[in-house]
This record gives C-alpha cells, structure tokens and sequence, in this order.
C-alpha cells in the first residue's frame, strides 16, 4: 500500500505503475507443471526450513483445491496468503516498487499489497481459473487514505466482481466494498483506466519494462504460468 500525499507525488508514480501494468501480462496457453522438489529445495536453501513448509503448504493447497468449484479454489487461495504478513517493499527487499514473484513471496513471509495481489493472480491461473475471469485491480482504499491493490473474480463479464483483498479477508462482491475505489485494473490481455467510479476505460497497449521483464525471467525459473511480453 502507499500513502497518498498529493497529486505531485502520486501522478508521476501511477504513470510509471500503468507503463509496467500495460505489458499486458500475456500468460502461456499450455499448462505449467511446477517442479515441486526443485521449488521446495530452493525455498530451503534461500530462506530456511520455515520457508519449505510455507512451500510445501501451498502445493498441497493447490493440490487439494484443483478438483474443487471455481468459488471454492478462490476462497483456498485468498485464505492462504492472507496468512503472509504485510511488508514494505523498502524493508523487505530495499526498493520501494519491487514486484515479488509468489515463490519470493512465500520464501519471505511477505510483501506489499502488489505481492498478495500477484501471488493469487498466477496461482489462480495454476489453477485454472481463466484469465479473462480476473483482474489485478489498483483501488484507493479510503479508511486507510492509502492506494492498494486487489484480485477481482468476474463469474460472468457482466457480474459484478468478487474482491479478494489482505485488508478484508472475507471475499466479498466489489458493490459491497464502499470503502475502496477502483482507479485502474488489468488482465492477461488488457488495461482499464477507471475515470468515473464503475465505469472501465479500455486503455493501453503492450510495453516494454525491465521491471515486468524482471519478474517474467524469475517466473520463468520457476516454471509458473507466466505473462508473454509481447514486444513493440
């Protein structure tokens, strides 16, 4: 989360957070499968045995919820990482914009609000649920005056979203989240600049950002599902 400031601060902050958001995150049509042992070596070796139960925690979710509905796979995996624990970008890895990947982020502990929003975004996608059905959403949260970030569940493209939050745990339908307003938000395939609240404005094309290509490559090592960068 970042406090807000003023306009002068913030401006010039979203404008580099829409740049990174507009590579569009174009993810892999095959199906990944995940070295178990080889992620669970890693998380040993670079952060302890605390970190390879983490690990191992979150691959008997996934293995647990990928025959379950939907709706249930979502709860799972909301539940799971709200578990973290919130850190600054700057404490944990001394940047102050650094998109964790979700083996960085069970690794750690923690993170950002970025870091739980991505973090379920791709296991999501692991586990099936399609990437026109989600969304990484960017919100002000107003009883904090703070800028976050959340996952949006479409079942339909006409429903309203299911919000999954580390704020408020519980999912609830985005209607009933008065406290938050959307500003902008993105999927595999496209950006919506939120001008007036509820209404989306398609925006943006793919980019180029070392940031995202940054966590693209550490995706990559992991063999997660991962976003294409589609070159311009």
């Amino acid at each position: 989360m970042m406090n807000i400031t003023s306009n002068k601060v913030w401006l010039p902050l979203l404008g580099s957070m829409l740049l990174l958001i507009s590579t569009a995150l174009l993810h892999a049509e095959t199906s990944s499968q995940l070295d178990e042992p080889k992620i669970i070596n890693a998380l040993y070796s670079h952060y302890g045995e605390r970190a390879a139960k983490r690990g191992q925690a979150w691959f008997d979710m996934m293995k647990e919820s990928d025959h379950l509905t939907a709706s249930e796979k979502i709860q799972n995996v909301n539940d799971f990482f709200n578990l973290l624990h919130f850190v600054d970008d700057i404490k944990l890895w001394g940047d102050k914009n650094y998109w964790a990947t979700p083996i960085e982020f069970i690794g750690a502990n923690g993170g950002d609000c970025e870091d739980f929003a991505i973090a379920k975004y791709f296991t999501l996608l692991e586990l099936g649920i399609a990437d026109q059905k989600m969304r990484i959403m960017m919100v002000k949260a107003l009883t904090l005056n703070q800028y976050h970030m959340v996952v949006a569940y479409y079942k339909t493209p006409s429903s309203v979203p299911e919000i999954l939050d580390n704020i408020d745990g519980k999912i609830k339908l985005a209607s009933q989240r008065t406290d938050l307003v959307p500003i902008y938000s993105f999927n595999g395939k496209q950006l919506w600049l939120n001008k007036v609240k509820g209404q989306g404005v398609l925006a943006g094309s793919s980019a180029r950002l070392k940031q995202w290509t940054n966590l693209n490559q550490r995706l990559r090592v992991s063999n997660m599902k991962q976003p294409k960068l589609r070159m311009e």
